[in-house]
């Protein structure tokens, strides 16, 4: 709903003075109920919704023209008429008191017999012809003055501008009210309809539950067998129907905007002015699964609110729309990061934690060594230069099967180190396991790895050391594989979760980075492997440093036939290798470039936005020269008494090819709390960049 949440707590200010221990003082009654922060759920509903383009919020938006039209100012169109009536009234007095003579009374004379003169009907013709000359006075002076323009503008357009800013809606309590579930309705559901209509007037119905109940009934539009079943939730639980496995039916704080029915979240303004299109001068940006779906990739330095004005908003919703049974979110950050509440997700994996309720599959929950192993090797060494990812996909398979086949599952992080360095002990034990199982298979694979330990360029020593990483005191208790804790998978993806990975960047910058490339490797590979898609999911990094590599920018791309998408967030684009840069820029859909980037990360964006075909006015201003001397002395007075010469001025209109935002622009131009954002859908429609001012709940 368009509300804009709850209110959090802010932290104490710095700088205040100590008061003396005492008493605490007189608290005010307990309020009976929460203070109203917007429309009810039957006036949200009722908000007619429309959309013309990617990124517009469409709750009550009203299309605009898409080009501004070219009309005269209204001041001018006044002084325009005011000087046309002057003028009128001057020449009506000259023609009516005989100061240019009398021709304008001939036809009167040439039409009227010599017998009316001094007779009442000649008074007559006399004040008729006055009326056809004052009436032809006013024509063409009103046609000169552009009185009908002037008329127009100030007379119907207020009736216009009033009946297109009035969106028709549904009836309150009509047979087409969406609070009154008139699909319940016409379906039979009428006692369920009832139910639910009775729940949202009573206050006990939020946006969430219309949504998820919602979405429940779409499933039952598909799935006929579910009806019985539907109704009797409904029937029973009313708007608590078909809820969320974790039984939450709202986020406990809403920092953003939403709007649930339409899956958008509002992240600011589109800035009124000649940068931006004018259809989308002035209006709300919003972004929904249709554009995510696209990927997008956002940098902007340090303080510039990528956390606060797009990650935690954009989770934020696809966390709601998770409730709802139409999304899962993966969101991670270094420890610290203010992504929401721990009650705001269903599996909170804090890394290097020893309180930390859940463990991290390291694996991604894969079964087969080889797939396991391709995943492993992307995240370890696909940022070496120097080494081929498929070659330590081959060493790592290579230990992986045997592992599995001797001891029925995956080696944990010391007992993989074991084997990567290679201790003799440990190829020894693995080896007298396989040859009791009599895997003949597996002991040729583990003869193969040894023979490659002699090869120069063998990948195991840097596979080694990436894995020393993660084996230290501190992920002791994570990474486990003999079942003991609780690890979460990627392979979740098909559920409606919400989860957050808090990593350990301070103590651990390097590990933290590791697993930043393992999280976005397996969500690629769960994405992809879904069989169930109708799910929206969604990757949110608040600091992609280090992350990326050649395979993940590829699957990233991939990304948007699964129903799926990633935001990545950078300080900066040197954060990503040169030779990543551009196919980066081209793998995403939605790029946002925030206040303070450099103009070498300008460069970039402005390469990928392109240029686009506008209008240059050239204005030549040339001296007059003349040859008539009351000309000269006329103008010699001019120049005395303006400074100038007298000069005049050749316009030359052409059509030229420009950048749509320049490095400098981007690098200067653009104010802060602002950014520069071009949107791409799924289907896709293309936004060109625009200047917005971020801010979801103004």
């Amino acid at each position: 709903m368009d509300t804009d949440g709850t209110h959090e707590t802010r932290p104490p200010g710095t700088g205040q003075i100590p008061r003396p221990a005492g008493p605490p003082p007189g608290l005010p009654p307990k309020p009976a109920h929460a203070p109203a922060a917007g429309p009810s759920l039957g006036e949200w509903l009722r908000v007619p919704r429309a959309s013309d383009g990617p990124g517009v919020w469409s709750y009550g938006h009203v299309p605009r023209a898409a080009e501004e039209p070219e009309e005269t100012p209204t001041r001018q169109l006044v002084s325009g008429a005011l000087i046309a009536l002057l003028a009128g009234l001057l020449l009506w007095s000259l023609l009516w008191n005989g100061y240019l003579g009398g021709f304008w009374l001939w036809p009167l004379y040439m039409f009227t017999p010599d017998s009316w003169a001094g007779t009442l009907p000649s008074v007559v013709a006399a004040y008729i012809w006055y009326a056809v000359v004052a009436g032809a006075l006013a024509v063409g002076f009103g046609r000169l003055g552009r009185w009908p323009e002037l008329a127009r503008r100030i007379l119907t357009r207020p009736l216009r501008a009033a009946h297109a800013s009035a969106p028709v809606r549904p009836e309150a309590g009509g047979p087409q009210d969406p609070a009154r579930w008139p699909q319940l309705r016409a379906a039979g559901l009428g006692e369920a309809a009832d139910r639910l209509e009775g729940e949202a007037g009573a206050g006990r119905m939020n946006d969430v539950d219309y949504t998820r109940i919602r979405r429940a009934w779409d499933s039952v539009r598909v799935d006929p067998s579910r009806l019985r079943a539907f109704a009797e939730a409904v029937r029973d639980k009313g708007a608590g129907a078909c809820v969320h496995p974790s039984g939450a039916r709202d986020l406990p704080v809403r920092a953003a905007r939403h709007d649930l029915l339409a899956r958008q979240v509002r992240l600011g303004t589109v800035e009124d002015g000649p940068r931006n299109p004018y259809a989308r001068r002035g209006t709300s940006l919003a972004l929904d699964p249709a554009v995510l779906g696209t990927s997008l990739l956002a940098v902007g330095p340090s303080g510039s609110g990528k956390t606060r004005r797009l990650v935690r908003p954009v989770v934020e919703s696809l966390a709601l729309q998770a409730l709802a049974g139409q999304a899962a979110v993966v969101a991670v950050g270094a420890a610290g990061t203010p992504l929401g509440p721990d009650a705001a997700y269903d599996v909170v994996v804090r890394v290097g934690d020893p309180e930390s309720v859940y463990d991290l599959d390291l694996y991604g929950g894969a079964t087969d060594p080889d797939e396991a192993a391709t995943l492993l090797a992307e995240a370890f060494v696909g940022d070496v230069p120097g080494i081929e990812v498929r070659r330590a996909a081959t060493a790592l398979a290579q230990l992986l099967g045997p592992f599995k086949a001797a001891y029925g599952r995956f080696p944990a992080v010391p007992e993989l180190r074991e084997l990567l360095d290679p201790l003799p002990d440990a190829f020894g034990a693995l080896r007298g396991e396989l040859a009791g199982a009599g895997a003949h298979a597996m002991l040729r694979e583990l003869d193969a790895r040894e023979r490659q330990l002699r090869i120069p360029g063998d990948p195991g020593p840097a596979l080694a050391d990436r894995v020393a990483l993660l084996d230290r005191p501190a992920f002791a208790a994570f990474f486990d594989t003999t079942g003991q804790n609780r690890p979460f998978s990627l392979r979740t993806l098909e559920h409606p979760i919400r989860v957050r990975v808090d990593l350990p960047e301070r103590a651990h910058a390097d590990a933290s980075r590791m697993l930043a490339r393992l999280l976005l490797t397996q969500f690629n590979a769960a994405a992809a492997a879904r069989t169930d898609r109708s799910l929206f999911a969604f990757l949110a990094f608040d600091d992609a440093s280090h992350t990326l590599t050649p395979q993940t920018v590829r699957g990233v791309q991939r990304l948007r036939s699964a129903n799926a998408g990633v935001l990545l967030t950078l300080r900066t684009l040197d954060d990503v290798s040169e030779e990543l840069r551009t196919p980066l820029l081209g793998s995403v859909g939605c790029r946002m470039a925030f206040s303070g980037v450099t103009t070498w990360d300008g460069k970039r964006f402005a390469e990928a936005w392109g240029t686009e075909w506008v209008e240059a006015r050239d204005v030549t201003h040339r001296t007059v020269f003349a040859d008539q001397p009351l000309t000269r002395l006329i103008h010699a007075f001019r120049k005395l008494v303006t400074g100038k010469a007298v000069t005049t001025d050749a316009v030359t209109v052409r059509q030229v090819e420009r950048e749509r935002w320049s490095a400098s622009d981007l690098a200067h131009a653009v104010p802060p709390g602002h950014a520069v954002l071009s949107l791409t859908s799924v289907e896709g429609e293309r936004a060109a960049p625009l200047l917005v001012r971020l801010g979801g709940t103004d």
